[in-house]
């Protein structure tokens, strides 16, 4: 018997989500009454503000539930440009902006758009769980430059220029980083730039989303403003969702060339035709309106950030590096790999780590190899303290049984 497909070649290639699928199992075993710290997952635990709520229920009840444009409201991008202006320094015009259902399908357009088979895209790892995926199921190649604890997890000018090739297409960066927590500084970008000026057939991807989540004494740059000389083959991807709290609401944005957004809003006209008419006017509120949210959301995570870096740094054989942003924690775990749990099973990688400190630990956390690096485990600090206090405890138990 015939049976029919219903996965492409190109589909069957990339993977779900490792992070979701942490997160979901360990939903799974809070249903079934037991009690889980989540790590796993990068999304604040804070309500999004009230005033931004108050801004969606007004649309709603003037009977702004409509389609917008596909590159969305003008009150919207209006926002958008005067935030570039007002805290990067930075000047778009209205037609080289592009909104999207979360940044992700910013990303997504993007590759969609500009990919041709064969073209690689150069990826620094540690990097997000997406990348690569997105990079793959639309014909790219992912060029992987690791870069470790030891390297402050962080692509050095001569690393990229070892990495660029006729075919690269994209160089793909994230500060502040996840899973890593690292931030660039403007030097280390200027000499990023420096090599990539001597390459005029490679477009940057500078995704900046954990912008305002500053926890260290690195202060956030943006990649155009330390090398304005690439503005215009610079694709910056922002959004609401960390800063405001807003990871359901799905509302991504991105500014760059104008040919490039173009083809971006092109492409989202024939896919979901516009964003959330709703979620439009709730961002812009969020873009236009006071920011004391994010203020005092960044100074409880720098607390929780300070917390983790030092009850992680105090179980022995855990190498960490302090989160300079975002609010992740990133530790090397190589002295636990081919040690044997309780139950006779041994620890062969760092996902077998995860996945034990889940059963023992009732701690989840996603496995450096989501990344593209081993051993590591990202841990999410976006949880209360007395969670993270409880997760600390109950990891350091859990990893000291093992043998």
């Amino acid at each position: 018997m015939n049976m029919i497909a219903f996965e492409s070649t190109r589909v069957a290639t990339i993977k779900s989500s490792p992070s979701m699928a942490v997160s979901v199992a360990a939903k799974a075993m809070r249903a079934k009454g037991e009690h889980v710290v989540d790590l796993s997952l990068g999304e604040p635990d804070f309500d999004t503000p009230d005033h931004i709520v108050q801004a969606a229920i007004e649309a709603m009840r003037k009977g702004l539930t409509r389609y917008t444009a596909p590159d969305g409201l003008v009150e919207l991008r209006e926002a958008i440009v005067a935030k570039f202006k007002r805290e990067n320094g930075l000047d778009y015009a209205m037609d080289e902006i592009s909104i999207g259902n979360g940044a992700k399908q910013i990303l997504f357009n993007a590759f969609l758009a500009t990919l041709e088979p064969g073209n690689e895209v150069v990826v620094p790892a540690p990097y997000w769980v997406s990348y690569t995926d997105i990079v793959i199921l639309h014909g790219g190649i992912p060029k992987i430059v690791p870069c470790g604890v030891e390297d402050a997890f962080k692509i050095t000018a001569a690393r990229l220029e070892a990495a660029i090739t006729p075919k690269t297409r994209w160089f793909l960066l994230n500060s502040p980083s996840n899973p890593t927590g690292a931030i660039y500084t403007a030097d280390e970008l200027k000499a990023l730039g420096a090599v990539l000026a001597r390459h005029p057939h490679v477009a940057i991807m500078s995704d900046e989303i954990y912008e305002h989540i500053v926890c260290g004494d690195v202060p956030f740059t943006s990649f155009v403003v330390a090398c304005p000389e690439l503005k215009d083959r610079t694709l910056i991807i922002n959004g609401v969702s960390k800063a405001y709290a807003m990871t359901g609401w799905r509302l991504g944005y991105a500014a760059g060339p104008r040919e490039l957004t173009r083809a971006l809003n092109k492409l989202q006209s024939q896919s979901t035709t516009c964003p959330s008419s709703i979620t439009q006017f709730a961002a812009a509120a969020a873009l236009n309106g006071p920011q004391d949210f994010a203020t005092t959301a960044v100074a409880e995570y720098k607390a929780r950030g300070e917390l983790v870096a030092r009850g992680f740094s105090a179980i022995p054989g855990l190498d960490v590096r302090a989160p300079e942003g975002a609010f992740y924690l990133f530790p090397k775990c190589a002295h636990y790999i081919g040690k044997t749990a309780p139950d006779g099973a041994r620890i062969s990688n760092d996902t077998e780590l995860a996945s034990y400190l889940l059963s023992e630990g009732k701690v989840a956390t996603v496995p450096g190899a989501a990344f593209g690096v081993e051993p590591y485990i990202r841990l999410s600090f976006a949880t209360s303290r007395d969670n993270l206090a409880i997760a600390i405890e109950r990891t350091a138990d859990a990893l000291a049984k093992l043998r």
